[in-house]
Order: structure tokens, then C-alpha cells, then sequence
């Protein structure tokens, strides 16, 4: 069974789909250790190895004459050059200059720099779309729009155009509190049950003598500070 990592001339179906398991969890694991950073924030270094892992694993994956050893020795060296990459961009400032480059303004006070948009290579237009993502209709408002190393726009708006806040009507805020979910999908999370304090039975006579519905009927169930449960049902 283990010839499934070296070449052959032909393999079964079960050593297509064990190389193929293999892999799979192998770069499972290379993700997990390479952190949520490579996930989250697709930069240079990130586009970099996820193009190179990705085209290295798929030979062995889709020619049965090369083995697996090979790639995945291959795989775990630029898995350590990842992780050394990201450690010294946090040492050195010149090599986290070169990998995460430092934000290009696109816009200052209300106009548009063109030699930056040209440096960016990017169009008016892609700029005013993604302005009109945040809601954004008109560039004077705008007091300084910068490209981000991950390929994001960030606009900040003049303070006479931004939307006044709690604080800047003299409201009294309330305190901040995620609601919790205690059911989703037809099923009582029991985790966040507990970090509730509460029990199933209780939860389970509130959906039937509050609300008249069986928990298979719950498609998601939360629950705010003040013990007030809102559900959802499916439709």
C-alpha cells in the first residue's frame, strides 16, 4: 500500500485517493503552522508560496510516474523560508518594506494623485468603484485615500463628512456585548450554553412554551446580556 508515495507506472484508484488524503492533510497542517496571517492577508510573501505549494503538489497528484517524497520535502522547506521570511519582516524594517510595502496615497485632500495611481497600476475607475464600496460618492470628501500592501483602498473622510458618533452627540453608550449562539442549525451549541449559565431545559421549554416551536424548526437561536432569546426559523 505505501507504493502509493513513489512513482509507478499506473496506481489504483485507492492509491490515487490516499496521495490525494495525504496531501490534503499536509497542507492542512503547513497552513496551520504557517498561521491565519497566509489566510487572511493574501500579500506578496502569501501569493508567493500559495502559487509555489500549489504548483508543486499538483504534479504528484496528477502524474502517477513522480513520487511524493519529493514534492513534499520541496513543500517543507518553503514552509521554514515562510516562517523565517515573516519572522525577520518583523526584525528587519528594510525586508518588511520589500514584502509589505509601505501604503500608497491615492488621494489627498479631496484630489486624486496620479503618479501614485500609475505606481498602484490602477484605473479612476477601479478607484471610484471601490469608494462607492465605503459609501463614498464624492472624492473632495475624501481627505486621504491609501493603497494597502493587500490590495485594499483605505478612505478617510474629512471629519464635517464622517457620521457623528455616540460620543460626539453626548450620548451615553452602552456596553458592548456580542450576542451568543445557542443554536444553529437545528442543534444547541453546548459550549456557549454554558458560557451563558444556562441550561438545555430551560432553552428547550422557552422554544416551546414561548415561541411553539420544536428545535428542528430553529435554523439559529441567540441570546443577548439582558437573557432575551431571538430565533430564526427556517422558511
Amino acid at each position: 500500500m505505501v507504493d502509493f508515495f513513489h512513482g509507478q507506472e499506473s496506481l489504483t484508484v485507492i492509491q490515487w485517493i490516499i496521495r490525494a488524503m495525504v496531501a490534503f492533510f499536509f497542507l492542512l497542517f503547513s497552513t496551520k503552522i504557517m498561521g491565519q496571517r497566509s489566510i487572511s492577508q493574501l500579500r506578496l510573501l502569501d501569493f508567493v508560496m500559495a502559487i509555489t505549494i500549489g504548483n508543486i503538489i499538483a504534479h504528484p497528484l496528477s502524474d502517477e510516474e513522480l513520487g511524493m517524497k519529493g514534492s513534499i520535502i520541496t513543500m517543507s522547506a518553503l514552509v521554514i523560508l515562510y516562517l523565517l521570511s515573516v519572522l525577520l519582516s518583523m526584525k528587519s524594517i528594510t525586508f518588511r518594506h520589500f514584502v509589505d510595502p509601505p501604503p500608497i496615497p491615492l488621494i489627498k485632500n479631496g484630489q486624486i494623485v496620479p503618479a501614485n495611481l500609475r505606481k498602484a497600476r490602477i484605473s479612476v475607475d477601479f478607484l471610484l468603484s471601490e469608494l462607492r464600496k465605503e459609501k463614498v460618492e464624492d472624492i473632495q470628501k475624501v481627505a486621504l485615500a491609501l493603497w494597502e500592501p493587500d490590495g485594499s483602498i483605505s478612505s478617510f473622510l474629512y471629519p464635517q463628512h464622517q457620521t457623528p458618533t455616540r460620543t460626539d452627540l453626548k450620548i451615553v453608550p452602552e456596553s458592548f456585548f456580542l450576542p451568543l449562539i445557542l443554536i444553529k442549525e437545528g442543534k444547541i451549541d453546548c459550549h456557549e450554553l454554558n458560557k451563558a449559565k444556562l441550561t438545555e431545559d430551560w432553552l428547550m421549554n422557552e422554544l416551546t412554551s414561548t415561541y411553539n416551536v420544536n428545535i428542528r424548526e430553529v435554523i439559529l437561536a441567540t441570546i443577548d446580556q439582558n437573557n432575551n432569546l431571538q430565533i430564526y426559523l427556517y422558511k
